[in-house]
């Protein structure tokens, strides 16, 4: 009896497993952040800052951004596919960029010092616009499908984890923060109104705090200079791999990251 078929199909639901693994460690991973920008991060420290301590946190952030823009190649992608499987792709990107992302939180080095503080009913104001910034990031994530983000999506539509059926191979390989799903470019809710809401979520989350130490600023520094360095950059790959569909997606949303500016 050919014991093939009950290889794959266990080969499969491990792969399944590994998935679902992976979403959980990236929902842990961003509970982490939460609670280490708005709980540790938001202790002040006493003392000078010391440039030494913001190249670490320099350093230490561009090992996470470039795990990111090395596995948002094509090529890469197309390699892990090839070797491993390609219904594990997205869901060992969703691994190591969750523990990277852990790595990162814990090992940050605390900068002394004071942005702004910022109280009253300013403080409030800004509050409300950083809860706008999580519902916009909710909101983005929902209208890809957050299980094509975690990965989940492509470990369930390939009943074999050596040959994925077409269904994953289309949806596995266009999946990102640009509002795709599925080979879809999405121009519902917030992507209607610009290309990257999640990023515009990201940014109003980490700028918008009435109390801004040093150790917060640098932290949202580096990671929004990161994520405008990190779109045209995306958006020149779905350029060249969409076959002119996001060239038509550009033309329906003009606007990048901020209506109006960018």
């Amino acid at each position: 009896m050919d014991a093939s078929p009950a290889r794959r199909r266990a080969s499969a639901a491990a792969w399944q497993v590994f998935a679902w693994a992976g979403a959980a460690l990236f929902a842990a991973s961003v509970g982490y952040f939460l609670y280490r920008y708005f709980v540790a991060f938001g202790e002040i420290t006493a003392g000078t800052p010391s440039p030494a301590l913001v190249a670490a946190n320099v350093a230490l952030f561009s090992a996470f951004a470039l795990h990111h823009s090395i596995f948002a190649r094509e090529r890469v992608r197309a390699l892990i596919a090839r070797r491993v499987s390609p219904a594990a792709e997205r869901s060992i990107y969703v691994w190591i960029a969750s523990l990277m992302l852990i790595g990162v939180c814990a090992l940050w080095q605390p900068i002394p010092g004071v942005a702004w503080d910022v109280r009253g009913p300013a403080a409030w104001a800004l509050r409300v616009v950083q809860l706008f910034g999580v519902w916009l990031t909710l909101r983005g994530a929902a209208v890809i499908n957050i299980w094509e983000l975690s990965g989940v999506s492509a470990a369930r539509l390939a009943p074999d984890a050596q040959r994925p059926t077409p269904a994953h191979d289309k949806a596995n390989s266009t999946t990102s923060e640009s509002g795709v799903s599925g080979g879809e470019f999405k121009t519902e809710g917030p992507y209607g109104w610009v290309r990257h809401p999640i990023y515009l979520g990201w940014f109003l989350l980490v700028f918008t705090v009435p109390l801004m130490t040093m150790t917060r600023l640098v932290f949202a520094l580096v990671s929004g200079i990161y994520i405008l360095i990190a779109i045209p950059l995306e958006e020149r790959s779905l350029l060249r791999t969409s076959g002119g569909t996001y060239e038509h997606y550009r033309r329906q949303i003009r606007w990048k990251l901020l209506p109006g500016i960018y």
